[in-house]
């Protein structure tokens, strides 16, 4: 059975604030067969998002982007499943929303995106970004651990779901 990959989500901020937006995005996460494995609400600090963004440092949004990650809180989620970034990416749609309103209205970033800055989402775009931004924002979460004790549990679906949490958490019966 091939290993499950993560990848690291992110809902941002405009998100967050509409309740109805946040539950559609949660729902195709979940019915797109995703796992949660890790799940938190986060407010990103100056720092933090200048580090994350770090690749973006000398484009002309990126001040813009860092005001927009530190307006509010964001939800962040290490998602997993087989060939998790790409499936996540697919999901999503293209990064300009007027490109995902007009070529993939229906993917998140065609719905709920509102401009190139609140496009709605933000998902890694290799093994090594994901492990990358994993670490930084889940600096309690060791991937090779999570590899040798849980991945077992999530490819044979010996879960629990906690809506309240939005995370599945293993079963161990």
């Amino acid at each position: 059975m091939p290993a499950l990959e993560l990848t690291l989500a992110i809902l941002k901020p405009h998100v967050i604030k509409n309740p109805h937006s946040l539950k559609s995005i949660r729902k195709l996460i979940l019915t797109s067969n995703f796992k949660i494995v890790q799940s938190k609400r986060f407010t990103f600090d100056q720092e933090i998002a200048k580090t994350f963004y770090l690749d973006h440092k000398d484009k002309f949004f990126y001040n813009r982007l860092i005001t927009f990650m530190t307006s509010g809180p964001s939800d962040l989620y290490i998602l997993a499943r087989e060939n998790a970034i790409q499936e996540w990416r697919d999901l999503m749609g293209p990064t300009k929303t007027y490109k995902a309103q007009y070529e993939d209205p229906d993917t998140i970033r065609g719905e709920f995106g509102l401009s190139d800055t609140r496009n709605a989402t933000h998902g890694s775009d290799s093994v090594e970004s994901a492990t990358r931004e994993m670490k930084l924002l889940f600096p309690e979460f060791n991937v090779l651990k999570w590899q040798e004790n849980e991945e077992f549990y999530f490819r044979s679906n010996s879960l629990i779901f906690c809506c309240f949490d939005f995370v599945h958490k293993v079963n161990y019966k």
